[in-house]
């Protein structure tokens, strides 16, 4: 068994309360959900488990922006999302690092046209934990691909958030049909 650390989109314009789409803003707050990330970075350091760091971002021109998407189609107009600016870094107090691998994805799927899989492979990695944001859309699409790749799905429950707390819940509990649940705080070698 070789682990590796997924992080997912714990980005200003997503969870920020200045960002573009603060959309899971008020529950990574509330839950105190980065804190509950930086354990488990740190709980992976500790293991030499590698941290993988994944946000959503576009090209300032947009090109690669998927105008027909509900989610994203419309980014552009806002000027979020984009890849040179305030609201495609990381947040500040997130655990990241200056030589920490960061991959960038035009999707809500981290695999989806990225480097993530190869990353993964060329590293013999088996074991996934994900955590990030958002519970209802980055990390379901993530445990859905990642399952389907033979990879043994974990997911830091306390790591994650959504919209709120009532679709956070259901998509956990949907997911551990695919996924192994942990806190942050049982995180064990």
């Amino acid at each position: 068994m070789k682990r590796a650390l997924i992080i997912i989109d714990f980005i200003n314009d997503i969870v920020d309360p200045k960002g573009k789409i603060p959309s899971c803003a008020q529950q990574v707050t509330a839950n105190s959900t980065i804190k509950h990330a930086n354990r488990a970075i740190s709980w992976a350091r500790e293991h030499d488990i590698p941290c993988i760091f994944v946000k959503v971002g576009f090209q300032s021109n947009y090109l690669n922006l998927p105008r027909h998407s509900p989610i994203f189609g419309k980014a552009d107009t806002i000027g979020a999302l984009n890849l040179n600016g305030w609201g495609t870094q990381f947040h500040q107090d997130l655990a990241i690092e200056e030589n920490d691998l960061v991959i960038c994805k035009p999707r809500v799927n981290p695999f989806h046209n990225t480097q993530l899989d190869s990353v993964l492979s060329a590293n013999n990695i088996t074991d996934i934990y994900l955590c990030g944001v958002s519970t209802t859309w980055a990390i379901q699409s993530a445990v859905r691909d990642a399952h389907d790749r033979d990879y043994q799905v974990n997911i830091i429950s306390d790591a994650c958030a959504a919209a709120t707390e009532e679709e956070h819940q259901d998509s956990l509990t949907m997911l551990s049909r695919l996924a192994t649940l942990h806190k942050s705080d049982e995180l064990n070698s």
